[in-house]
């Protein structure tokens, strides 16, 4: 497995906290609790809230304000190192929540770039400078997933580096063998981070780990695979990647969005308190397609099917 540069602060497996969500819409915050403790429990690297899969497009400012709190307080207590989400489709909201989130003292903050249309890069360096100066000394991490509205490149995140010393880390959805080429110099200034389900391919080409959607699984099970000898780790990506296809795919080809698929995985892995439901007004999977995971899973990567239907 590739291992994270000297030169940059975060790697391996950071798993995200999950939004449990009752009848009425309203957040379980004790939910929370649980995740961390059972990511603590589990040995990962890192956990982070306020991405997509926990629902930050759909928190308002309270209840961003709410989970990012419990987050701090209950990470804190473990010493398990956090990052916190504190992005918004507009600039100036942008900065509010990363004032309050730097107040909590993450290890660091994910912002993405303002998303309400495209955004050229001397304005993108402006945000990112203002951002940097209000979190203080918190470094930043940069989100920036393929359906961001800009999805930057490689000669992009160098000018950030360069320009930007809080930024830390990137957030990014990957890509081919020529993409990891171009982000060679990329991986030396930054923390790349790219999806769970491709962590062995991606830290063998020069990531440095992942925001995982494996952990929504299982946290047990991605810690372990990051561990594993370099011929199993590469057997086990080539058997997730059938699982994904069998059991992801028909939920992403009937438009459900990939944040619904982690919070079925995490379903059918029945390892904490959470259900399908999304906050409104998004539709989650439905009981049919977490018990096809279960079964996928079971068949496919029985590694992550230990805890499966723990509280089922």
């Amino acid at each position: 497995m590739g291992q994270a540069s000297r030169s940059v602060p975060f790697h391996g497996v950071w798993a995200t906290v999950l939004m449990r969500v009752d009848e009425n819409g309203t957040l379980d915050l004790e939910a929370i609790d649980e995740q961390v403790e059972h990511y603590a429990e589990a040995d990962c690297d890192g956990v982070y809230i306020g991405g997509t899969a926990s629902e930050i497009h759909s928190l308002s400012d309270t209840q961003f304000q709410a989970t990012s709190r419990r987050l701090a307080d209950i990470a804190s207590r473990l010493r398990l190192p956090f990052q916190i989400g504190a992005s918004h489709p507009l600039a100036p909201a942008s900065l509010d929540r990363v004032g309050f989130a730097a107040h909590l003292k993450p290890q660091a903050i994910q912002i993405t770039l303002p998303d309400w249309t495209v955004i050229d890069l001397n304005s993108a360096l402006r945000f990112l400078k203002r951002c940097s100066e209000i979190a203080g000394d918190v470094p930043l991490v940069l989100y920036n997933p393929p359906h961001a509205k800009t999805v930057l490149g490689a000669d992009a995140f160098i000018t950030l580096a360069d320009q930007v010393p809080a930024l830390a880390g990137l957030k990014c959805g990957g890509g081919d063998a020529q993409w990891y080429a171009d982000m060679s110099p990329v991986f030396e200034r930054l923390s790349v981070f790219i999806p769970g389900h491709h962590f062995h391919s991606g830290t063998k080409q020069g990531a440095h780990g992942s925001y995982s959607n494996m952990s929504c699984l299982s946290p047990k099970a991605a810690v372990c695979w990051k561990n594993l000898p370099d011929e199993a780790s590469a057997d086990l990506e080539a058997r997730i990647g059938v699982f994904m296809e069998e059991a992801i795919a028909p939920l992403l080809a009937r438009d459900l969005p990939g944040f619904a698929c982690d919070k079925a995985m995490a379903t059918a892995g029945g390892w904490a308190r959470i259900t399908p439901r999304l906050l409104w007004p998004y539709e989650g999977a439905r009981d049919d397609e977490v018990d096809r995971i279960a079964d996928a899973v079971k068949r496919h990567i029985p590694e992550f099917a230990q805890e499966m239907r723990a509280y089922a």
